[in-house]
């Protein structure tokens, strides 16, 4: 269902796959599988709750009036509610919002819809049959599920070896990851040569994508061959490059030799700590609660290890070697950071600027981004505003699935940089 007023961006309203829950303070004020979800491209999405799963006898309605021709009038529809226990910010007024005889937007009568600044939202991750570990608690709203990033990362083949990558942001952030446009590329590679899989890829960053804007890829044929072939990619958006790199496909060879590092001794994912980065779907289970946003953590070795694992993923090895470069560029900064006392990546944007440089992946195999696969990063140097770090992918049973290394930055704004903006900057 689509809603358009005026200029307004178009406003998508599905029905929500999660159960979803209200909180206020602690007391839970709503609770349904039924929700419905409104998107709109560059805003937060906006949870819908039924009427009936509410907790609406805990609530007074509050009298809301509009200016209709200067003269106050009821606003038809639309009613306000507040709530008087247990107030955590020291008031409820005005925290839901409900609609009954509305025409315009006849699909929300019978629902309400909190606010998320006041209101704690909260999703539970979880699918049909799915064991009781396996289920998460994910922060609404949401950057958006794992099907939005499988979506991004199958790139639009427009001919002529270019194809163009969807835009999405949800506001908060709307600057593209390199590391999707990483996957995204090999992704592009992988349709350029059906017949070989890719073997490595490297790629540079050289300046910010917006995520609210699509991008361009496109790939160049270097060499084409019955055991290799070498692409070219660059990636640009407005006819600004963003992003240039190299990849190397590969036929499959009978093995003469076999060798691999053997996996590091950490505890596994249902003995690590479920870490929320807004996205339904994908399970991170980060290893000792290394991972934090906390300049003021602890400080400890320059390792960090992550359980990471996506949820119905097709059966396209290119999308599961996207998804497994995707989440390359996540974690290495802060590796680099976890010997240093008082730096985090609570800095980053405002007081720093940190950003991935450049990533180079190499694939031992087809390996499975919908099992569980272990990220073991490995900060071998920082210094002079930069970073290296060198990271392997396992999957549960140990196998070595990926190599890759992270150029980063981590330095200082330019003290002629003037007001600095964290949503867009590096």
């Amino acid at each position: 269902m689509d809603a358009e007023g005026g200029a307004a961006p178009t406003v998508r309203i599905e029905r929500y796959p999660y159960r979803a829950r209200a909180w206020w303070g602690d007391l839970q004020v709503a609770e349904s599988d039924a929700c419905l979800c409104a998107q709109s491209e560059g805003e937060p999405g906006v949870l819908y709750f039924p009427d009936g799963d509410i907790a609406l006898h805990l609530f007074d309605r509050e009298r809301v009036d509009s200016v209709e021709g200067g003269v106050p009038a009821p606003d038809v529809g639309v009613s306000r509610w507040s709530i008087a226990a247990a107030p955590p910010d020291g008031g409820g007024h005005q925290l839901l919002t409900t609609f009954s005889d509305r025409q315009e937007l006849a699909h929300l009568n019978g629902y309400g819809t909190f606010d998320p600044s006041r209101v704690r939202l909260e999703v539970i991750d979880r699918r049909a049959g799915d064991d009781p570990r396996d289920v998460t608690v994910k922060r609404f709203p949401t950057w958006g599920d794992a099907a939005h990033l499988i979506d991004l990362l199958d790139v639009r083949p427009q001919g002529d070896g270019s194809f163009v990558g969807p835009a999405r942001s949800d506001g908060q952030r709307p600057v593209v990851e390199g590391s999707q446009m990483l996957g995204q590329a090999i992704v592009a590679g992988a349709r350029c040569v059906p017949e070989q899989r890719v073997v490595s890829a490297h790629m540079v960053f050289l300046r910010a994508a917006d995520a609210r804007r699509p991008l361009r890829f496109d790939v160049d044929e270097r060499s084409r061959g019955r055991s290799f072939s070498a692409l070219g990619v660059q990636v640009a958006q407005d006819g600004r490059c963003c992003a240039t790199g190299t990849l190397l496909l590969g036929a499959v060879a009978p093995e003469v030799i076999r060798h691999a590092v053997e996996a590091p001794d950490v505890a596994g994912p249902y003995d690590s700590t479920p870490y929320d980065m807004g996205v339904s779907g994908r399970d991170i289970r980060v290893v000792d609660d290394a991972y934090t946003n906390d300049s003021g953590a602890p400080i400890g070795p320059p390792t960090l290890d992550a359980w990471v694992r996506f949820a119905e993923v097709p059966a396209d090895p290119a999308l599961h070697a996207g998804l497994l470069a995707q989440f390359t560029g996540h974690m290495s900064i802060a590796a680099a950071l976890r010997p240093h006392e008082g730096v985090g990546q609570d800095q980053a944007h405002r007081t720093l600027s940190m950003g991935v440089n450049a990533i180079t992946v190499t694939f031992h195999g087809d390996g499975r981004a919908d099992e569980w696969m272990l990220y073991h990063h490995l900060s071998t140097f920082a210094g002079g505003g930069m970073t290296h770090s060198e990271c392997r992918v396992h999957n549960q049973r140990g196998d070595l699935m990926a190599s890759f290394t992270v150029e980063a930055m981590v330095r200082p704004f330019r003290p002629d940089a003037g007001a600095v903006d964290e949503r867009t900057a590096l």
